[in-house]
């Protein structure tokens, strides 16, 4: 079959099932790889176009008054389908709604061949930023002229399948194979495709050098480079003066390079403290340009001194900035070459030799797991790291991930073919020879408390974002365990009879029949499963008992209860500590059990490599159980860690998450890591308080006498970017007035997206007010013309919601939590900023509760050493949302009116840039917002 017909509907909403309906149909027919037909026309749905949809595709009722309806057109339709694969972007929607209207008038219902350009798209184009129509079409260079209608969505759809068709026929004869073994689990009708594509390799001879195959897995060559080692001889200052002066590599590479004498500063302030052999804190202001300013010193001291230096950011979009952009950029900068490499942890790596044996196996999976095998198979073929953050699985594809990572591997062993052809052991020999190696501080806490013994060895480093430090160490440090993760380990597991990991691995041997060493697994583990679930209910109802009167919750919702010995219900928390130690001694039952059958597989030469890795991985993960249930239950450490429990109370009566985290950070970072180290740069945006750097300095444990702090302003001129406005006349929340306060706040951020048009951002601190805000907005705002888009509402990631909207143009976001820092919405998307309540900790957040214990018994104040540089950090993250160039303007309003009445207000307006502050009532400062845009 060579005729592909390409269909795209617009429609009144998203279900038939809901009387949706129909009012344009856009239909392209492809033949010899060309567009051969098209076929147009609206319809009358019989029932009117909400403003919505107008707003989207243009398509009002007047449009659609004298069209005809489905009825009238539905033969003509199905006609043009005739002997041909049908093609949509997300065939389920189209074919479905197609199908709905078609049984309603009593005809056939089409039963093509399907094709999915969806799903065709996040296979061969895996590492695309998003598989929208829109984004894919923009990715792969197709013009999209008329969004959202019909035929041109049409034309779009044809114009991306024969990519994608030319995609396909790139893929090596290995890759075609493995993919077809998957077809049947695809929505795409791909066999006949990729079938002949299959015979048409077998007798084409393939010359691809980029590619190598092993095994039936085709991958391509990894290239290692060599180590150039240059000779660096002008001094320091020279170089800066080639980069950054008139006339100097800068302003030749930017067009309009403006100089930021804050940007070479912090250069020269870095490189001193390289060569003084200290450690450095620089609060460098949005603008600074920061990344370069570290980049540049740091790789004139790597080169010159022959000292490999470590980068450690906190995002991933900053470590791929620095990859991406930042560094190609410095190679035009600077005038001899250098070396940068990028090292993750294990669990971003693909493990070939794990994922080849999974594709062997030939298990039937879920589709998301078929998916996610097809996307990383296309992949392979493109990737030089190997590194999972290139792509976007389906959600549950990062489940089957755990399992092929670098991370399920055992002792890697040098002798082995895969040993070679692996990312992981790529990766690190890169870092071995680079002058420069980019981690995160996940791996860099890693390495820090395991003896230095992930990254390759370094003397000085740059820590990116560093106001994340202590909070990435206290995890590293600490601990959690919940019951999904147990529950989903013990069902990989699975008993001797089923066909899950064990017992695919016990019929896969051949056994003496006297041999009786796992008889007993089947009855210990269902007992194990019994007591997890047993033990994490009784958690669940414990926590909702012991709280049934006050209430903290995490700003995800979460209910959260710090657990404190010696003063929990005596015969409760011992109900709990036996039923831990039932468990942990069930767990150790089994983890004998599975080292004598791994002794005994050796004993007769049996075990492949592949399943010796699996018994190690599984019995190192069962005794991690162990030690986790230990520390939270059995072992009494008050002094040194907070231990706490989270519940989901609208969740599984087992959803249940236990932490625990040191109290404090100072004295291991101190001895572990600075003492360790001749010189660590700290910077980020939001370092201190007052201009003040001792909070930091405190948390991090640096020691003054080698500590260097110096704080870089802004190139921006926020006196005319920015008006910060606090209303005089909102309700106290602290007088129980919270329903009053949310309705103010709403009113608020009504009356300003009627100034700014929207592109608004609202920044909340607790999850609750949110959702309550959101609840009132809905109902008042007129969602014809807002995109009304919230956190933990609006489905997507964070990235997500943030490109809808950028998208959508008049949109208001709501958010809290992880947006008050990192997102950057430049130019006029963003116009305001409203901060709804200054962000303090809740007195009550287990972790807030015991680090002001321990500041307490130290003769410190809590609220002055704690609790209040948090928030004031934490609110000049929210601040910087707003301003990200010199020619954004826009209005920071915010509501809480203890920024300008509390004694420790000045605190905040005097640690952000100089700004205009009114304060007044909400109708004057509406006036003012309205006359200053």
């Amino acid at each position: 079959m060579d005729k592909f017909v390409v269909i795209d509907l617009e429609t009144t909403g998203h279900s038939p099932a809901n009387n949706d309906k129909i009012i344009e149909v856009g239909i392209v027919t492809i033949e010899r790889n060309e567009i051969s037909n098209e076929f147009s026309t609206l319809l009358n749905p019989e029932k009117e176009i909400s403003p919505f949809i107008t707003n989207l595709t243009g398509i009002a009722d007047q449009d659609v008054a004298d069209a005809p309806t489905f009825r009238e057109k539905a033969d003509e339709i199905t006609a043009l389908f005739h002997d041909s694969y049908l093609i949509a972007h997300n065939v389920p929607f189209d074919l479905g709604f197609l199908n709905q209207e078609l049984a309603k008038q009593n005809k056939r219902k089409l039963t093509n061949p399907v094709l999915d350009t969806v799903e065709l798209s996040r296979i061969l184009y895996p590492q695309a930023p998003s598989f929208k129509l829109a984004q894919i079409a923009d990715y792969v260079n197709i013009h999209h002229d008329d969004p959202h209608r019909a035929l041109s969505d049409a034309y779009v759809t044809a114009k991306l399948f024969l990519k994608l068709k030319q995609k396909l026929e790139s893929l090596p004869y290995e890759t075609i194979e493995q993919l077809l073994k998957l077809e049947k689990m695809l929505k795409s009708d791909l066999y006949q495709l990729l079938d002949d594509r299959l015979k048409e390799l077998a007798f084409t001879i393939e010359n691809n050098d980029d590619i190598a195959s092993y095994r039936g897995l085709a991958f391509k060559e990894i290239r290692e480079y060599k180590r150039n080692k240059p000779k660096v001889d002008f001094s320091y200052g020279d170089y800066l003066d080639h980069i950054y002066e008139t006339n100097g590599s800068m302003q030749q590479q930017m067009s309009h390079y403006e100089k930021r004498t804050g940007q070479r500063e912090m250069s020269e302030h870095i490189y001193d403290a390289f060569q003084s052999g200290q450690h450095a804190l620089i609060e460098a202001e949005t603008g600074t340009g920061k990344s370069l300013a570290y980049l540049i010193p740091a790789i004139y001291q790597a080169v010159k001194e022959k000292q490999r230096i470590v980068i450690s950011t906190y995002t991933t979009p900053l470590q791929s900035q620095l990859l991406d952009e930042e560094i190609p950029f410095v190679h035009h900068l600077i005038p001899f070459p250098f070396k940068a490499a990028l090292l993750k942890g294990k669990q971003h790596y693909i493990s070939l030799e794990k994922f080849e044996h999974e594709l062997s196996s030939g298990q039937t999976e879920n589709y998301d797991f078929t998916l996610t095998k097809a996307m990383i198979l296309v992949w392979l073929t493109e990737t030089e790291t190997g590194d999972i953050d290139e792509i976007q699985l389906p959600s549950s594809g990062y489940l089957f991930f755990k399992r092929v990572s670098v991370d399920t591997e055992g002792y890697p062993d040098p002798a082995s073919p895969w040993f070679q052809k692996s990312f992981y052991q790529h990766a690190k020999r890169q870092a071995q020879k680079a002058d420069i190696v980019i981690t995160n501080h996940a791996l860099l806490c890693t390495d820090i408390f395991n003896d230095y013994q992930f990254l390759p060895s370094y003397e000085k480093a740059i820590i990116d974002e560093a106001h994340h430090l202590e909070e990435t160490a206290s995890k590293h440090y600490g601990l959690r365990l919940d019951y999904a993760s147990i529950h989903y380990s013990l069902n990989h597991i699975g008993t001797i009879d089923e066909t899950n990991w064990l017992g695919k691995l016990i019929s896969s041997y051949s056994f003496n029949p006297n041999e009786t060493l796992i008889d007993n697994w089947n009855d210990i583990f269902e007992r194990v499963k019994y007591e997890v679930d047993d033990l994490f209910r009784y958690l669940f109802q414990y926590v909702t008992d012991q709280q049934k009167n006050e209430k903290s919750f995490s700003d995800i919702g979460r209910t959260q209860y710090r657990i404190k010995s010696g003063q929990e219900h005596p015969k409760k928390w011992n109900t709990i500590k036996e039923m831990a130690t039932r468990l942990i001694f069930y767990f150790r039952d089994l983890i004998h059990m599975l080292a004598q059958l791994e002794q005994y597989l050796v004993k007769q030469e049996q075990l492949e490599k592949n399943d010796k890795d699996e018994i190690e991985v599984t019995i190192e993960k069962l005794q991690r159980f162990i030690d986790h249930l230990e520390q939270l239950f059995l072992l009494e450490d008050e002094e040194n860690h907070v231990k706490w429990i989270e519940i989901e109370a609208s969740g599984a009566k087992n959803a249940v998450y236990l932490y625990s985290e040191p109290i404090n950070m100072a004295n291991l970072l101190a001895s572990d890591f600075f003492e360790e180290k001749q010189s660590v740069i700290l910077t980020s945006a939001t370092l201190t308080m007052k201009r003040s750097f001792s909070f930091i300095q405190n948390r991090l444990g640096l020691s003054a006498d080698r500590l260097i702090t110096k704080k870089i302003n802004s190139p921006f001129t926020y006196q005319n970017q920015v008006q910060l406005m606090v209303p005089n006349d909102f309700p106290d929340v602290k007088y129980g007035n919270i329903t009053d306060f949310i309705y103010a706040t709403c009113e608020a951020i009504l009356s300003l997206a009627e100034i700014t048009k929207g592109r608004m951002l609202v920044l909340f601190t607790s999850y609750d007010m949110l959702h309550k805000s959101y609840g009132v907005l809905k109902e008042t705002m007129d969602l014809s013309r807002y995109m009304l888009i919230a956190q933990g509402i609006s489905s997507g990631s964070r990235s997500r919601l943030k490109k809808n909207f950028i998208h959508y143009e008049q949109s208001i976001l709501l958010g809290t939590s992880s947006f008050w820092e990192g997102v950057d919405i430049p130019g006029e998307d963003l116009s305001c900023l409203v901060i709804v309540r200054l962000p303090f900790e809740p007195p009550d957040h287990p972790i807030y509760e015991a680090k002001a214990n321990f500041l307490k018994h130290e003769g410190k104040n809590a609220f002055m050493e704690l609790s209040l540089p948090n928030a004031v950090i934490r609110f000049k993250q929210g601040f910087g949302r707003l301003i990200r160039s010199a020619s954004d303007r826009g209005v920071v309003f915010v509501c809480d009116a203890r920024i300008i009445k509390a004694r420790y207000g000045k605190y905040f307006t005097e640690s952000i840039p100089d700004v205009p502050i009114t304060f007044d009532s909400t109708q004057k400062l509406i006036e003012k917002a309205e006359q200053w845009f």
